[in-house]
């Protein structure tokens, strides 16, 4: 297995760690991060756990990173999602373990905010030899295949001299995420929540060739928690699609890097047939933003009048200790920090970080 520097990886080091989890058969939880917070959970979550990890940001995420009060929202993703590269890059290498640095879904309004944020990657590069970013998400799923991959591989001509990948999706993730996508309708047939193995394969020869690649095949995932049977996973989607492609290509068993979206709230099963078809990073955000809120929510109803009072009525006792910001939010960052724990060991990525050792 090759070792990589500790921090976020881009180029030969970014191929090595898909490959770590190729051939070990694991994969990687991707985070979506709003804030610091949420960000140094995930570096201690994956720290403790001795695994790499994947952090990524939607639009929204970085828009509010940056801060609801800047008036323009394009230049407020932009920035947000450069402050939030920065601060992974500053404090990843001190944390021990690799990082691949990701934006999530992005349709064909939010361009233009990739591309910004390419150009970024581009003056950075001149600049350190390295991009701000691993990897994008260009999602046009609900665009016709051929206008789907011709505007990929027109970004991916971009991303690849960087040493940059880019993520697509072929097929509909249900449910919706950051403004993208739309609510599953239950009783609905959706038939458009499934992959075709053959439309894989045209945007696997396609796309191959320019760059690193990794396409988000659904079968059946959403986005969200929904109610027990109205999401119907198929996995063996995933095998097929793999099947397909080796069988045309001649390369070794599961040549496809595959991305689970809608990770929260699957079974373990599910997962493990996920993992098991060649899935190399898992999304989840709805697990992680409950995990935050249940740990801060059950803290104030824990201690409900020092978020009314600043002094106890009563017995006039300061409450300042117990409001403090930093006391109420590390209870949230500790409980991303658990649930991250058990994603890591389901994962199978728990002891198996490719980042060298000092």
């Amino acid at each position: 297995m090759s070792r990589v520097s500790p921090g976020v990886v881009s180029g030969a080091s970014y191929t090595a760690l898909i490959k770590a989890c190729h051939e070990g058969g694991y994969a990687l939880p991707a985070i979506n991060v709003v804030g610091t917070d949420s960000v140094n959970a995930v570096l201690e979550a994956a720290a403790r756990n001795g695994s790499d990890v994947i952090i990524q940001v939607s639009n929204g995420g970085a828009r509010f990173y940056a801060g609801e009060g800047l008036p323009d929202a394009h230049r407020a993703r932009v920035l947000g999602a450069a402050s939030m590269a920065r601060h992974v890059h500053l404090l990843a290498k001190e944390y021990g373990i690799a990082v691949i640095l990701h934006t999530d879904h992005a349709d064909r309004k939010l361009i233009p905010w990739l591309d910004d944020l390419i150009t970024m990657s581009e003056d950075e590069f001149k600049a350190t030899g390295k991009p701000l970013f691993t990897s994008h998400m260009l999602d046009l799923s609900t665009e016709p295949l051929e206008e789907n991959l011709a505007t990929s591989a027109s970004m991916l001509k971009r991303l690849a001299p960087l040493g940059m990948g880019l993520e697509i999706e072929l097929g509909v993730t249900g449910g919706e995420e950051d403004g993208i996508g739309h609510d599953l309708e239950e009783g609905a047939d959706n038939a458009h929540l499934y992959t075709q193995p053959e439309d894989v394969l045209k945007a696997w020869e396609l796309l191959s060739p320019i760059g690193t690649v990794s396409i988000a095949a659904s079968f059946g995932n959403v986005h969200g928690v929904y109610k027990p049977g109205n999401v119907q996973l198929r996995p063996e989607i995933l095998k097929n699609s793999q099947d397909a492609v080796q069988k045309a290509t001649q390369s070794g068993p599961k040549p496809l890097p595959l991305v689970f979206h809608g990770g929260s709230g699957s079974t373990i099963a599910e997962i493990d047939a996920a993992v098991s078809y060649g899935v190399f990073k898992m999304n989840l955000d709805t697990d992680i933003q409950f995990a935050f809120a249940h740990g801060v929510g059950s803290y104030v109803l824990e201690h409900p009048v020092a978020f009314q009072h600043q002094i106890e009525p009563g017995t006039d006792k300061p409450m300042k200790s117990l409001y403090d910001p930093r006391k109420w939010l590390r209870v949230g960052e500790k409980s991303i920090v658990e649930r991250l724990d058990e994603a890591f060991e389901i994962l199978g990525s728990k002891g198996r970080s490719v980042a060298r050792k000092s």
